[in-house]
């Protein structure tokens, strides 16, 4: 049995301020932490569980009877939201928070390939019913496309590097496992760079999986439907665990939260922003949970509250 570990479980339910009766949104359901802590808390409320992986579902499912009945799954990708909620009628929500991580589970699932220290066919997909993969990708997409890839999505330093050893590779036969990857991303860096701690082909594989589910862009319009959706004091919590998520969730939070005046020109001031931050800066988990739980140790939460 694969165990998940939530991250800042406590920290981001709390944060959600919730309401007995309120209702409320589990974009990234996973193992189903966070959503069973919300649901514990609800009374006459509604939790709505959003995942488009099915083993998430049936792990989630588990968890959640046991605590109660008053939610309701969507399999779909968190993107489709504000379409999914409308047509079970509701246009309105409470609360919504996003965990971004990957789930343990997905990780140490050996067949799903996100690892790259097991070996495994080259997949990362978190929909299973989606035609592309990473295999698709690394063995079909060209040189400047597998570039832009690991440039924009890992900040490889070394991606076109990185990106010819692929294209050289599968020549000779395709590149079908996440090992036979490794070994290719490693054959591409310096010596020292191998002898630096990190797993080399980290970055890589974090593009990769960026490329196939195509999260930054699902994210960014996912967040901007939900602050939509949010009555007034309703919170939105999003726990990013790299660079990129988290840069385009400071944006819009700082956008949404700021009335922006022309530098120069004389005014007052009367409109407010419609958003107010409730953390100014990223909260991060403690040094007691990242002790317990490595995976945790990248993690950032944001949180927003509309006025």
């Amino acid at each position: 049995m694969f165990t998940h570990t939530t991250v800042l479980l406590e920290e981001a339910v709390n944060m959600l301020d919730i309401k007995p009766d309120g209702i409320y949104v589990d974009a990234t359901t996973g193992g189903g932490g966070h959503s069973a802590l919300i649901l514990s808390k609800l009374t006459t409320g509604h939790l709505y569980c959003f995942d488009q992986d099915e083993y998430a579902f049936k792990r989630a499912k588990e968890k959640l009877d046991a605590v109660g009945s008053n939610y309701t799954f969507i399999q779909a990708n968190f993107v489709d939201l504000k379409e999914e909620l409308a047509k079970l009628g509701v246009n309105h929500i409470d609360g919504i928070i996003y965990d971004l991580g990957v789930s343990s589970f997905q990780l140490d699932m050996q067949e799903r390939g996100f690892s790259y220290k097991l070996d495994a066919p080259l997949d990362m997909r978190m929909n299973q019913n989606q035609e592309l993969s990473a295999y698709t990708i690394v063995n079909e997409y060209s040189y400047k496309e597998i570039t832009q890839i690991l440039y924009r999505y890992g900040e490889e330093p070394f991606a076109k590097a990185i990106a010819r050893k692929i294209e050289s590779a599968r020549k000779d036969k395709p590149i079908e496992t996440t090992l036979e990857l490794v070994e290719i991303i490693k054959s591409a860096m310096p010596a020292k760079v191998l002898r630096q701690k990190g797993h080399p082909a980290k970055q890589t594989f974090q593009a990769l999986r960026i490329a196939v589910n195509d999260e930054l862009r699902v994210f960014e319009k996912s967040i901007e439907d939900a602050l939509e959706l949010l009555n007034s004091t309703g919170r939105a919590v999003v726990i990013t665990f790299h660079s990129l998520e988290d840069r385009i969730c400071k944006s819009i939070f700082r956008e949404k939260s700021t009335v922006f005046i022309p530098k120069g020109v004389p005014m007052i001031v009367k409109e407010s922003a419609p958003f107010e931050l409730v953390t100014k800066k990223p909260m991060l988990p403690s040094e007691e949970e990242v002790l317990n739980n490595n995976r945790a140790h990248s993690a950032k939460m944001r949180v927003i509250k509309k006025l």
